[in-house]
């Protein structure tokens, strides 16, 4: 597979064009521009939230669910990546889990009152 267009380029054109297919909702190729940069930077936590997203938008779920949980991993009071990984986890059916998520989700946020 010709990966040279989703791989060209310095981490910031990468973003940039990461960016630029999310926004048009095309977001296999943003995942694709974006699993290069994560291997690239993966301690930036903005490029591995972007490539999540891009992973639930293009219903990659178990993708999206391991790029959360290294988030979370590096970062536990990452609001809303514990909010996505609890989104992320109801649309696989489970709720246990993804009730847990969203209850330290709200309470990151400041909403004690949450589920």
């Amino acid at each position: 597979m010709d990966t040279t267009y989703y791989d060209h380029g310095t981490p910031a054109e990468r973003w940039e064009r990461a960016r630029m297919f999310f926004d048009a909702k095309d977001y296999t190729a943003a995942a694709r521009v974006l699993d290069g940069l994560v291997a690239l930077v993966p301690e930036q936590t903005g490029p591995r939230l972007l490539l999540a997203r891009s992973y639930y938008h293009s219903a990659q779920l178990r993708r999206a669910e391991a790029e959360l949980r290294i988030v979370v991993e590096r970062d536990p009071v990452e609001q809303y990546a514990r909010l996505m990984l609890g989104r992320t986890l109801e649309r696989q059916g489970r709720q246990e889990e993804a009730d847990a998520q969203l209850r330290i989700a709200s309470a990151l946020a400041g909403d004690f009152a949450g589920r």
